[in-house]
């Protein structure tokens, strides 16, 4: 990075660091600029108290970039109560507008003397590639600007001594997705979640007249949300800028539309995303598609454009979480700059946060917009990064069915069996399982009802057809149960004997994966084993070694922090009043701990950082405290299995005692609504892909011992494929065995518990804070070997 890295972070707590480095005085200015998005207001919020935090102060700037040429009250300190109760409003609570005055000279002259006289020298920008390339140039400018100011006598020659650089950091607020260098922006998820919603409606209207539904969904020129959005419900056709349809699309989609009728399919749905062209740069338009549905087939055709519905609403607990990581990151970020730092955005690669050069991202965005514009669109699809690409061809693969002719057979049988507690993502998995399966040449086989069905023999061959429609279905549709294959084993070896299943595709929680182990134990005594297995992890504790995440467990995010937001509104109607929540998970703190960041919790209490009495007690006084702000209500979360002595029913009634006259509680148990409901577009998207991955990596193991008859005796041969920081791994099922505690059904080491002192954080508790990871500046697009993570 040619000698711009910021200085490598002494370890220990971060709270040392920022005295030494932040010292009195130093001010941050926050705006937001261009569209908005939902989670920039969890991204101001989070800006503003880790800037409080380390002894910072910081300015809300109103209206973007026009607030800061206007100055005067457009720019106001902001304090730890203005941004409380904005963690679940959409929008941008400090106003977003597109400025022409900062595009001139002579506004970003305005801009720069009203920061002066404020002593603000640290920008936070929240928007897009607009707004982040003006940051970007301010900067540049920043000292000229300065001498200018004191030439004309508006600012002294000690103000430019003491302000001379300006520090930016930039964070992506786009519902787009539009933005190179970041696997998922800011609002992003919660389009989605709009997205899905409507699809979701409209296919049961749909269902019920046999009709054809064009959708046409947000993204200016970028295909992501029409892309995920179609993979997510299972779209018949995508229209994308980034890649058009080949000439003569027109007749291949109505075949397309036609043999899905013929299939028993009783609706279409094709989504058009609003940038949409064809390979000559002409627009597609969705009126233009209904009219050929209509002439060509004569099917009863509907036309829904979601327009800015898809900007508004609550953010989902996914856009919370990225934007309150960012927030405390940019503020890091910021601190750490010198005069020589460039411009920087923080981003998310995988599930980590790292830092990257604003300008080379910036240009690299413009540079997908040149290759559309000179119809390179295979260079377009590939500068969109991996992550893009990926999901481009999942679809393919999993929308349209090759002619049987076309399709060599591989003479292989592959079982597929959901194993454990349901999961919302469940279905989705199996789909994507069955259709690369039958693509690839395999004969698929449903297994139903866990191990235990395997043993009776509940196996069935399933086609391409019978899971159509499934990626929305919660629960799971195979059947699921808790049962280990230990007592059974006998049986399930005579049933792949007899149904002759040379690959397993296992989808399931930690039963899933001792089923696993189970079964690799039994090679030596059954050769019906010694066949390629691997694991998909689902289950909403997000408790499975070998991944970050698990299916289902977004969905179950997203019932936590929607129950939490309502009784956080019930609770500022009566005022004083603190909820006691508890949540599943077995002894993985997963829910509780995220689910406590995404809602803005007090406190989470959870298995894998022991308390005590004193902590309660800190806990209830913290609480006193905060009623004697304006901010007069709780909320605690408390993971199931956490403490087998302090229960949720010790916790309340504690608390109740020990708050008498200050504030009254209330308990809640979610239960089993955690498990349930329709996935979210996370879990459907993720379920898909984690899936498709397994099925091909069975394909190339089976391919490898064909015509050998080869039995499978290595450990490699029975795995786990998961997400592991940025990368995605198939790690063998008995080298996990040493991360594993068995007893408590959890990983030894789980990423997230670095989060756990941010939800401290943004709740005002004084706690220390190792700093990220990555304080280096990476560069944009590092292609190595490893397989992306990208969701």
């Amino acid at each position: 990075m040619d000698g711009h890295d910021s200085p490598q972070t002494p370890k220990g707590s971060l709270r040392k660091f920022l005295e030494q480095l932040s010292g009195a005085g130093r001010a941050i200015g926050v705006l937001t600029s261009g569209g908005d998005a939902q989670g920039m207001n969890a991204a101001v919020r989070a800006v503003v108290r880790m800037g409080i935090y380390v002894g910072a102060k910081v300015y809300f700037i109103y209206e973007g970039y026009q607030g800061m040429v206007d100055g005067g009250s457009n720019i106001v300190e902001a304090d730890w109560e203005s941004v409380s109760s904005i963690l679940q409003v959409g929008g941008t609570i400090i106003g977003s507008a597109r400025c022409q005055d900062f595009r001139t000279r002579e506004g970003r002259l305005k801009a720069a003397c009203n920061l002066v006289q404020l002593g603000i020298t640290s920008l936070c920008v929240i928007g897009g590639d607009g707004s982040l390339t003006g940051a970007h140039i301010f900067q540049t400018e920043w000292s000229g600007l300065l001498e200018e100011l004191a030439r004309d006598g508006k600012i002294s020659t000690e103000q430019v001594q003491k302000h001379g650089h300006l520090n930016v950091v930039g964070m992506v607020g786009s519902i787009d997705n539009d933005f190179c260098g970041t696997d998922m922006t800011i609002g992003t998820d919660s389009a989605l979640h709009r997205i899905i919603e409507v699809v979701d409606a409209i296919m049961t209207t749909a269902q019920s007249h046999q009709r054809t539904f064009v959708l046409e969904v947000m993204g200016r020129h970028c295909g992501y949300l029409a892309l995920v959005s179609a993979l997510a419900c299972g779209a018949d056709w995508v229209f994308l800028p980034e890649s058009p349809p080949e000439e003569g699309w027109q007749e291949n989609m109505c075949i397309k539309l036609s043999e899905n009728r013929a299939r028993k399919k009783r609706l279409n749905i094709i989504i058009v995303a609003e940038g949409a062209i064809d390979t000559q740069n002409k627009p597609i338009t969705s009126e233009q598609i209904k009219e050929l549905v209509v002439t060509q087939l004569g099917y009863d055709t509907r036309v829904t454009i979601l327009g800015h519905v898809q900007r508004g609403g609550t953010p989902s607990a996914f856009d919370r979480i990225l934007a309150s990581r960012m927030g405390v990151e940019a503020v890091v970020a910021l601190l750490q700059a010198t005069p020589e730092t460039p411009a920087c955005v923080v981003s998310l690669s995988g599930n980590q946060a790292v830092r990257l050069p604003l300008m080379e991202c910036v240009q690299m965005t413009q540079e997908v917009q040149k290759a559309m514009d000179e119809r390179r669109f295979k260079d377009a699809v590939r500068l969109r990064g991996r992550s893009f690409e990926n999901n481009l061809n999942t679809y393919k693969r999993l929308a349209i069915k090759l002619p049987d002719s076309e399709i060599p057979k591989s003479n292989c049988n592959v079982g597929v069996v959901n194993v454990g507690a349901p999961a919302a993502g469940m279905n989705a998995a199996v789909r994507a399982a069955v259709r690369v399966g039958i693509s690839e040449g395999h004969k698929m086989f449903a297994v139903y009802d866990g191990f235990e069905g395997f043993a009776k023999g509940q196996i069935k061959e399933i086609g391409w057809g019978d899971v159509g429609g499934w990626t929305g279905q919660g629960g799971s549709i195979l059947g699921t149960k808790r049962t280990l294959p230990g007592k059974y084993l006998e049986d399930i070896a005579a049933q792949m004997r007899t149904h002759g299943i040379s690959a397993l595709l296992i989808i399931g929680g930690f039963e899933a994966y001792l089923g696993l182990l189970e079964l690799l134990a039994a090679r030596q005594k059954h050769e019906e084993f010694c066949v390629p297995m691997v694991m998909v992890p689902a289950t909403v504790s997000n408790n499975v070694p070998g991944s970050d995440f698990s299916i289902g467990a977004d969905t179950a995010l997203n019932t936590i922090t929607d129950t939490c937001d309502r009784i956080k509104q019930s609770a500022s109607g009566t005022k004083r009043r603190v909820f006691i929540i508890e949540t599943m998970g077995g002894f993985c703190g997963y829910l509780a701990n995220m689910g406590g960041l995404a809602a803005g919790a007090d406190a989470a209490y959870i298995f894998e950082e022991p308390f005590d009495i004193r902590d309660l007690q800190s806990n209830v006084e913290h609480l006193t405290e905060k009623m004697k702000t304006s901010i007069q209500r709780g909320l605690v979360l408390r993971n199931e299995s956490c403490s087998e002595n302090y229960t949720t029913d010790f916790i309340y009634q504690l608390y109740s005692e020990e708050g008498k006259g200050v504030f009254d509680c209330r308990k809640n148990v979610l239960g089993h609504m955690q498990q349930g409901g329709a996935p979210s577009p996370f879990d459907r998207n993720f379920g898909t892909k984690i899936s498709a991955r397994a099925m091909q990596w069975i394909s190339s193991k089976l391919r490898e011992s064909v015509g050998k008859g080869k039995k499978f005796l290595s450990e490699d041969s029975v795995c786990v494929l998961g997400i592991s920081k940025r990368t995605l791994l198939f790690q063998p099922v008995a080298e996990l065995k040493k991360e594993t505690d068995f007893e408590h059904r959890i990983p030894k080491e789980q990423w997230w518990l670095k989060l756990r002192p941010l939800m401290k954080i943004l709740a005002k508790y004084k706690v220390s804070f190792e700093v990220s990871d990555a304080s280096q500046l990476e560069p944009v697009q590092p292609r190595g070997p490893e397989e992306p993570a990208a969701i």
